[in-house]
């Protein structure tokens, strides 16, 4: 049975996630990108990074054959999540920087995302987005949601091609020009949602997997405060949660990513959270909606096509 019109909302709309590592777009964002396709948009990813030299972070996962084929074995974890997601993905084509671990920290390796020169990886995104025409481009933050080079890397080269996808002197070989209406960063990973499920488990008498680094955590009330946009997508956390188990070498399923049990997620933080960084429609804040100011306005940036 087709869905009626009143359960696709946002048909005809695009939102294009940018992200640096396969099993980010699962672990950032994923829920409300199932709510979203659920609802007749069509959600796009970019991996600016293969994950090539991404740590194993499952203990199951941590054997010879798999460390052999990791940049293989992480594609096919992508197009598992891409596949339960119900997305469209591009690689963007660069190598992954890795973690730099020591003090001081080492110089990142030759030929890596985090070295490439800005222009040419801005290049690259830029012929992506003229090619979706995302109506909204969701990024990290300037910190880089965490400091991984290559999460500092995306914000760099996302923002940098959010402002020059429209302009026709920006890039003329990368295709016709297209602006989106509306610039996101990701902030799900902010304090106040992790004290308030940290405070529930304690008050159900359950152990919290944020416990201690809730205690080296220093509250940033004026970061919290940039947050403009809660999108409810409660229901779609089990998607959510399938999306992250499929990258295998990245999320242990007996790791902390399970620990808070679903239900008490949904009932304490039902929202993933964004912070509205630039709109070309108007869009007063707060929002509970990515598209907010769009769906009065489908020809806000050329027409929904």
């Amino acid at each position: 049975m087709s869905q009626e019109p009143q359960d696709r909302p946002y048909a005809g709309l695009r939102l294009m996630h940018v992200h640096a590592h396969p099993d980010d777009e699962s672990s950032k964002g994923a829920a409300s990108t199932a709510r979203y396709v659920a609802e007749g948009a069509e959600v796009h990813v970019v991996t600016c990074t293969g994950g090539e030299r991404g740590s194993i972070l499952n203990p199951k996962m941590d054997r010879p054959e798999i460390l052999a084929n990791i940049t293989e074995v992480r594609r096919q974890e992508m197009e598992r999540a891409r596949d339960i997601l119900g997305i469209t993905q591009h690689w963007l084509g660069f190598v992954d920087s890795g973690w730099p671990d020591g003090d001081p920290k080492p110089p990142l390796p030759e030929g890596c995302f985090g070295l490439a020169p800005l222009e040419e990886s801005v290049a690259a995104l830029v012929r992506i987005v003229r090619a979706v025409r995302p109506h909204v481009l969701t990024t990290y933050d300037e910190r880089g949601g965490y400091p991984h080079p290559d999460h500092i890397r995306c914000h760099e080269v996302s923002v940098a091609a959010f402002e020059a996808a429209g302009d026709p002197d920006r890039f003329p070989e990368a295709g016709e020009p297209w602006q989106p209406a509306k610039l996101y960063y990701h902030h799900s990973f902010n304090r106040p949602r992790m004290q308030a499920l940290h405070d529930a488990m304690q008050q159900h008498g359950l152990e919290s997997p944020w416990e201690e680094r809730l205690k080296d955590w220093k509250p940033e009330p004026e970061w919290d405060a940039r947050i403009t946009t809660r999108v409810v997508c409660d229901r779609w956390f089990g998607v959510r949660d399938q999306a992250l188990l499929a990258h295998a070498t990245q999320i242990d399923p007996d790791g902390f990513w399970f620990a808070i049990p679903r239900e008490l997620q949904a009932e304490v933080w039902p929202t993933e959270d964004y912070e509205l960084v630039t709109s070309h429609v108007e869009a007063p804040t707060p929002e509970d909606d990515l598209f907010a100011g769009l769906l009065d306005h489908p020809d806000a940036t050329g027409g929904r096509i």
